[in-house]
């Protein structure tokens, strides 16, 4: 398991209520270079949740951003939100890092991007319908893009089919939300350095039968910032996750 990254930021004093010895949520965001934006998107987050009156935190990664945007979170203030800071290590080992830690803290896990294009307004439908599920995720339907990246996706949603029988439309989806109960037996068995760990907890999800929920969520393509992974990147991102996923689905299948 990782090592987990001295916290460096200014955290707010948590005081989450804590049901049945955990807490009730907690929302992961892994941030790297979005200065311009990080602010709205962390604002948005912590008023909407404060509005559905739940107990939650609010944990920001800002995976060695190398722009104002550890700045920028230092200056929210905010009991339920925790900021830390660590050296760079790509976003699939930074989300599963604080996976590691917020399933064994709490009863849901929610994750979400932190470049604003899935906005905290659709998170309540998750919320209403956890009772139904062990993994909701969301479906970007009016998502546009690069031919590469709906390739990619396409490209995805088959190797799913094949490697764990079943179908997840949009697999790797950054706006999920889980019961920890039902994903913490996979968390060990996938390495610390995967590219898309959210994948994989989805192919997990499909092989034993988890009660799965896709609901359709809206995508407003990115006003600042740059995609980090475009083009020739993004294939060669697509081939290493194919085989991450490809050797997972045979652990858990041994398992």
């Amino acid at each position: 398991m990782d090592t987990e990254p001295q916290d460096i930021s200014q955290s707010g004093s948590l005081q989450p209520v804590e049901i049945e010895g955990r807490t009730a949520l907690i929302v992961v965001v892994p941030v790297f270079n979005e200065g311009g934006v990080i602010q709205d998107v962390v604002g948005a987050w912590l008023e909407l949740l404060d509005g559905l009156g739940m107990t939650y935190r609010l944990r920001v990664r800002n995976d060695g951003s190398r722009d104002d945007t550890g700045e920028r979170l230092t200056e929210i203030h905010h009991p339920c939100l925790e900021v830390i800071h660590s050296e760079n290590r790509g976003h699939g080992p930074a989300v599963l890092a604080e996976y590691r830690r917020a399933f064994a803290e709490a009863e849901w896990v929610f994750q979400t991007d932190s470049d604003g294009e899935v906005q905290a307004e659709d998170f309540p439908a998750f919320w209403e319908q956890r009772g139904e599920a062990d993994l909701l995720i969301g479906v970007r339907h009016n998502r546009g893009g690069p031919l590469s990246r709906r390739c990619v996706t396409r490209m995805l949603r088959g190797m799913l089919r094949v490697l764990f029988g079943g179908d997840l439309e949009d697999g790797n989806c950054p706006f999920r939300l889980m019961r920890t109960e039902a994903f913490l037996p996979v968390l060990g068995r996938i390495p610390a350095e995967t590219f898309a760990p959210n994948v994989l907890l989805g192919g997990f999800a499909l092989r034993r039968g988890l009660r799965i929920c896709e609901l359709p969520v809206g995508y407003t393509p990115r006003q600042t910032g740059v995609v980090s992974i475009r083009r020739g990147r993004l294939f060669r991102a697509a081939v290493i996750s194919g085989v991450q996923t490809l050797r997972f689905s045979g652990r858990i299948r041994r398992g």
